[in-house]
């Protein structure tokens, strides 16, 4: 099966490979040896809340910050 490029560097994939998969949104690309290679990776919510609480480098104390500040009585809560 052929897939073409087209000029924003896009492919489509054939239908018939992409059921071959099941449902997938995203995929991992990595090049080896001159080839494309493709592999379903199905993102877990989870998975989303991991990544983003990493990238804000949250440290415990910050989280243990934000729990007693929830707890509070509304009237009490500063910004």
């Amino acid at each position: 099966m052929l897939a073409k490029m087209t000029a924003k560097n896009q492919l489509t994939l054939p239908k018939s490979v992409t059921n071959a998969l099941g449902p997938t949104d995203y995929f991992d690309v990595q090049t080896r040896d001159g080839q494309i290679i493709l592999t379903p990776v199905r993102i877990q919510r989870a998975d989303a809340v991991r990544a983003k609480l990493a990238e804000l480098d949250l440290q415990e104390q910050d989280i243990a910050d934000a729990v007693a500040w929830a707890r509070q009585p509304a009237d009490n809560q500063k910004q």
